[in-house]
């Protein structure tokens, strides 16, 4: 169920027998010469769509735009500052939190948005406190990255093996080349690419990571690949997310 398709009665009828929400959340960055600059946000989306689908769950509108400063030397990037994207979450979670929803599952898609978001958590739950807000001892956060699903890592190095690398792999392009076939793009890639390095600013990111890839051969990405890992994918967070309702 997406809630922006639902109306408010319908969320009220929801809440009488859940108090979970899956919220995808992604960036707006670019993923090397044949990555889509919206990977992390496609991919995020997609898999909570299909958990929601599986188990029932309401989710809501993606947070497509996260925490990525490093790669804002390349076109087409667009970041939020950490501060920024603490007080979207937030925003987010006491809005939901006054409705009457206590369990936030975020299927995350981007590597750069973890310490922002568990500081976001942190924060949240004292703010929720601090305005008093009915039930806000009960709130509970999970962050998943779809991408350190046990059977999605596993099936990734069966694959790729050190050819994943850790930004715009071949997992995740063929994620999107399975979602959006129309949209598989193709450019030379050269046969060595950097890893490795520490992350610092956007300047200095893309001196040391002048294609945007991050030890990864996307190369090796399928559509077909794509389709496994979007199912596993589904079926592991569907789990996850059903557990996480019972969290005390």
């Amino acid at each position: 169920m997406l809630l922006y398709l639902m109306t408010w009665i319908e969320v009220e009828e929801y809440l009488k027998r859940s108090p979970g929400i899956i919220l995808p959340i992604g960036s707006t960055e670019q993923h090397g010469p044949t990555g889509l600059i919206g990977t992390d946000a496609i991919c995020a989306e997609a898999i909570a769509r299909g958990v929601g689908e599986a188990t029932n769950a309401i989710v809501s509108p993606t947070i497509s735009v996260g925490m990525a400063l490093h790669h804002t030397g390349f076109p087409g990037t667009i970041s939020l500052k950490p501060s920024t994207l603490i007080h979207v979450i937030q925003d987010y979670l006491v809005s939901l939190t006054r409705a009457g929803f206590t369990r936030f599952f975020f299927i995350n898609g981007h590597g750069g948005n973890v310490a922002t978001v568990k500081a976001a958590f942190s924060e949240s739950y004292a703010y929720l406190w601090d305005l008093n807000i009915p039930n806000s001892d009960q709130v509970r956060c999970r962050l998943a990255n779809w991408f350190t699903c046990k059977s999605v890592y596993q099936l990734a190095k069966q694959w790729y093996g050190d050819q994943e690398g850790s930004h715009a792999t071949p997992s995740e392009v063929a994620l999107t080349q399975y979602l959006y076939p129309e949209a598989i793009k193709n450019a030379p890639l050269a046969p060595n690419v950097a890893s490795g390095h520490p992350i610092y600013g956007a300047t200095d990111f893309r001196r040391r990571y002048p294609d945007g890839r991050m030890g990864s051969n996307p190369a090796l990405a399928k559509p077909e690949h794509g389709q496994q890992l979007y199912e596993m994918a589904v079926k592991e967070m569907s789990q996850a997310y059903l557990e996480f309702l019972h969290t005390e």
